[in-house]
């Protein structure tokens, strides 16, 4: 039995029944599990990718140089794989998932052996690039594909599971990256991704087959060129807004300036084209549109949690660098346990709004006890945040894709998959430069306003550079009156972030409250008739 009909002919003699009456169907066979586990790897190697690297990132450049472009090991692999996203999605859709899934796969394992075997630095950030490519297929497909084989109200607890996937990477991936190189060097980094990867590649290959009739239509190339670029132009921007550049500077403005042209310029080409790689009309519908500003909002503060958190612990509760990379482990436990529970729970009693609501407004508690910790909070009052913003995010961050997946018809499945993750994504970009900035343009305030009288004679002659904090050896040096005044001054710096965080959380909720409920469908896809336009088209 193949994947694509097991899922539809999956359901018991006597299958038990959820609240809105439907039969729930339990189960798939072993074929469909092998290729769920298969993607789950596929997944695993692609999202581990994202932080195994972190902590080797000072080893590389001090061997293959490049400190002044040091951001971009980060930034190519996130930047290729954010704009490949809708491309690949509605590629799948025209020209069916297996391919572009291997393709990815292969892309991606050839990108990881090639910046293991990197000479210079330049090498290294076009394997991080080659490894992004990869990255963005295998993220969005691996979703999609569950969309093809597992019908909505069975996939929450799929769902559920590959959430885990995220959440165990989150943690597992400093901790992998700083034993590899501490063991066996960085170039290992990447090597050690090959026989996973090499494994998800026979389980697809010889597991996964679904069935796709080819849709005969023009390749939007004009919307493909002016959305990359428009994408590419508003990420770079969004990243080098107030790090690499000024907020105001020429180069930031420009980028700006030219992503909104190229989107401007985007919409007309979308609205004629015959297949646009991002149909318009999909935002019509308010499930679809606001599940996606719900996303992007969610992610804003995920990532603004996972990113700000460890600085808090380093800098403030004076944890050394490894302490600061575990203490994040209790919220993604949370987030993993909650999710997989909300998964099983979505899948028996058929409904998904109580989950995304409740699970951002426990967002917006998490993010209230984060303002409230300080200077001279313990460890516990942090660990009790993290824990509850955790538990909104397991509720709340994946069900989106089942909301979207589960609203769309069957040839939408692709590009509707890639939005929600591609919202995700931008989320988590705008997430940590916006707070980010309001992190540096704090602590320019906050720390001399502690400094005691006659402190001021103490600090170093060229002054005291606020990421110091950061490092104890740096920080050792320092009077311990400065010591102080610098450990309170980044708390209320980053008091500030938390705070910043509650309204983007709340338009979260707001979002998500706008939601229609849908009932989950027990058929794989919803194929409705075509409207008129679109059968004149066909």
């Amino acid at each position: 039995m193949t994947p694509t009909s097991l899922a539809a002919s999956s359901a018991p003699a006597a299958p038990p029944a959820g609240p809105l009456g439907a039969p729930v169907a339990t189960g798939l066979d072993r074929d469909a599990r092998r290729v769920f586990i298969g993607l789950m790897l596929g997944m695993f190697v692609a999202s581990v990718s994202q932080t195994i690297v972190s902590p080797a990132m000072p080893i590389i450049v001090a061997e293959l140089g490049g400190m002044e472009h040091y951001s971009w090991l980060a930034t190519a692999a996130m930047l290729v794989s954010a704009v490949v996203v809708p491309v690949v999605g509605k590629l799948s859709d025209l020209y069916g998932r297996r391919s572009f899934y291997l393709a990815g796969l292969v892309v991606f394992l050839s990108g990881s052996m090639l910046a293991g075997l990197a000479q210079d630095f330049w090498w290294l950030v076009g394997a991080r690039a080659l490894q992004g490519l990869g990255m963005g297929a295998l993220m969005t497909l691996s979703q999609t594909i569950i969309g093809d084989i597992i019908p909505p109200r069975q996939r929450g607890k799929y769902q559920g599971l590959m959430g885990a996937v995220f959440g165990v990477t989150s943690i597992a991936g400093p901790l992998l990256g700083g034993w590899i190189t501490d063991a066996w060097g960085w170039r290992w980094l990447f090597f050690a991704a090959l026989p996973v990867g090499v494994v998800a590649l026979v389980v697809i290959v010889r597991f996964l087959h679904l069935p796709h009739a080819q849709r005969r239509a023009t390749i939007d190339v004009a919307g493909i060129l002016t959305l990359s670029g428009a994408l590419v132009a508003i990420l770079l921007a969004t990243s080098w807004g107030g790090t690499t550049y000024p907020w105001g500077s020429v180069q930031v403005v420009g980028l700006f300036v030219a992503g909104a042209a190229l989107l401007a310029a985007f919409v007309p080409i979308e609205l004629r084209a015959e297949e646009p790689v991002l149909p318009l009309r999909l935002f019509r519908s308010s499930v679809f549109t606001f599940a996606n500003i719900a996303s992007f909002f969610v992610a804003t503060g995920m990532f603004g949690a996972i990113f700000y958190i460890p600085v808090y612990a380093q800098g403030v509760l004076g944890v050394d660098a490894t302490s600061s990379g575990l203490i994040i482990i209790p919220m993604s436990a949370a987030m993993i346990g909650v999710g997989i529970v909300v998964g099983l729970l979505i899948t028996r009693w058929g409904r998904y709004k109580p989950f995304v609501v409740g699970g951002t407004a426990l967002m917006v508690v998490g993010f209230v006890l984060l303002t409230r910790v300080h200077y001279g909070s313990s460890s516990l009052q942090l660990t009790l945040a993290m824990v509850v913003v955790g538990a909104g995010l397991g509720a709340a961050m994946q069900t989106y894709t089942l909301v979207v997946q589960n609203a769309v018809e069957r040839r939408d499945l692709g590009v509707a998959t890639a939005a929600n993750q591609f919202f995700r994504s931008a989320g988590g970009t705008v997430g940590i430069a916006v707070l980010g900035t309001i992190m540096s343009s704090r602590i320019a305030t906050a720390i001399p306003a502690h400094l005691p009288a006659g402190a001021a004679e103490a600090m170093p002659a060229d002054g005291i550079d606020a990421g110091a904090v950061l490092d104890p050896s740096a920080l050792a040096q320092l009077p311990d009156a400065i010591a102080v005044a610098v450990r309170q001054g980044l708390a209320d710096a980053l008091h500030d972030v938390f705070v910043a965080a509650l309204p983007l959380a709340v338009v979260a909720v707001v979002a998500s409250a706008l939601i229609k409920a849908v009932p989950l469908r027990q058929t794989l896809h919803r194929d409705a008739p075509a409207a008129p336009a679109d059968a004149a088209r066909a």
